[in-house]
């Protein structure tokens, strides 16, 4: 009579090795860098992560009206701000490569913050909204804009328009500038006045160039005459 086993048989050919044993502890921490500057690294990139999640998540809020417009401007414009410090950095830059590849690499599904920061600018900017500064209420800086934010708007359309023809034609020197003119416009009025529409585009074409490109002779001769017509729209505002 045959006994049932309660288990599959072992082929006669398998022979236990009872001497092998496990190299692994697993109460060690396993690191994933070796050097101090590959942490600093994979710290930064992580940062990166965050940046992108949390754009699109505000953007998210945004859209549904559940954060304020001053809430969301203010945070926009810090992680954008962080976002470019960060790749500033030439060694996080080349590891990171572009947005579209890291997104790729990370599996990242994020429409609004691909969007927000192809733009560089929180949508309020854009849109000219009500996000004014609680000195100025937009409302009141609308309808009875003060002599001294139309001071500050005019003299920043100047400084801008200056550095277009002194040569400052690089990113890193044009777009700062170009940021304050839409912000200082921004303050007086929110209407959508005559070619306000360029200094937009221009910020993005600029966000898009490296830090170090330059516009071309021909770009900057159109930059000079966009901003021309804008100065002049804005100014009609004023009448």
């Amino acid at each position: 009579m045959n006994t049932r086993q309660s288990y599959a048989p072992t082929p006669h050919s398998y022979v236990p090795n009872t001497s092998l044993s496990a190299t692994i502890n697993l109460d060690e921490e396993v690191k994933l860098t070796d050097t101090r500057a590959e942490r600093d690294l994979q710290d930064s990139l992580g940062e990166l992560f965050s940046i992108i999640v949390t754009l699109d998540e505000l953007e998210k809020a945004f859209l549904k009206d559940a954060i304020p417009e001053a809430e969301y401007t203010d945070i926009c414009e810090r992680s954008l701000r962080q976002y470019k410090a960060l790749l500033a950095d030439e060694t996080i830059a080349n590891e990171f490569k572009d947005l579209e590849e890291f997104k790729a690499k990370w599996d990242l599904d994020v429409p609004r913050a691909t969007e927000r920061l192809r733009v560089g600018m929180p949508s309020t900017t854009i849109t000219a909204s009500s996000a004014a500064p609680a000195a100025a209420p937009a409302a009141a800086a609308a309808n009875n804009p003060s002599g001294v934010l139309i001071l500050e708007a005019t003299q920043e359309f100047i400084t801008f328009l200056d550095a277009v023809k002194l040569g400052l034609l690089s990113k890193d020197q044009l777009h700062p500038l170009l940021s304050d003119v839409i912000q200082s416009v921004n303050r007086v009025t929110d209407k959508d006045f005559d070619n306000r529409g360029k200094i937009v585009q221009w910020l993005i074409t600029l966000n898009q160039m490296k830090a170090s490109d330059e516009l071309s002779e021909q770009q900057a001769r159109e930059l000079d005459l966009d901003m021309q017509q804008a100065y002049q729209g804005f100014r009609r505002t004023l009448t």
